[in-house]
């Protein structure tokens, strides 16, 4: 007995099947741009993770010396008023010098007559500053071994805003140059982030962190 078959039977034209393929080419390469942009949003995100982290450790380390700054100094041979020890002439919008007498202990420094006492020992005389050779922040101390260590890589800038007061006003006054009146610090990094495909570049993430500086004369005359 034969079979016939019916003209409904047959397979897809080779027509239908390159239509189907470019659906699905299409299909695919929305799928892989969308996976390349989670991907390319992870990467970033990371990077701001990495960046936080690094930059947060940095700014620890900056605030715990320049909250200290200070102590153990004093100006004025007569009336020996707090010093919130910042070396004026040696700091400025990207660099800041300061000093502490942490034990409090040794005699007057030269030249004669003068009133702080000596700032000999590690973690007393500490220097921060951009190296924009390297894009880092650079902690110097002439009495630390080594004298130079760097505190965090990929910096675009970093940047001290002063705040200087005086009498009863609690409202500070931004200067560019610190003074014995300065009492609070402004820490502002911008860290730079490496490029990534897919996302905007280039790119960078700001951090900024207000210091007290305990030991000035304003502030120990708030307590």
């Amino acid at each position: 007995m034969t079979t016939l078959k019916s003209k409904n039977q047959g397979g897809f034209s080779l027509l239908e099947l390159m239509v189907a393929m470019v659906v699905m080419l299409i299909l695919m390469g929305i799928v892989s741009q969308l996976l390349a942009g989670s991907l390319s949003i992870r990467a970033r995100e990371s990077q701001k993770t990495d960046a936080l982290s690094s930059a947060q450790a940095a700014l620890n380390v900056m605030s715990r010396d320049i909250s200290n700054s200070g102590f153990g100094i004093y100006s004025g041979a007569s009336s020996r008023l707090a010093s919130n020890g910042i070396i004026a002439v040696d700091s400025n919008a990207n660099r800041l010098h300061l000093r502490a007498n942490i034990n409090n202990t040794g005699p007057i420094t030269v030249p004669a007559g003068s009133t702080v006492l000596s700032t000999n020992l590690p973690g007393e005389d500490i220097t921060y500053f951009l190296d924009a050779a390297t894009d880092s922040i650079v902690r110097f101390d002439p009495n630390d071994n080594p004298q130079t260590s760097v505190l965090v890589n990929r910096i675009s800038s970093v940047t001290f805003t002063y705040f200087d007061y005086s009498g009863s006003s609690s409202a500070g006054t931004v200067v560019t140059t610190p003074t014995n009146n300065t009492g609070r610090v402004r820490i502002t990094l911008i860290v730079r982030l490496d490029p990534v495909y897919g996302q905007p570049n280039p790119s960078s993430v700001t951090f900024t962190s207000d210091v007290t500086l305990r030991n000035s004369n304003y502030m120990l005359n708030q307590y």
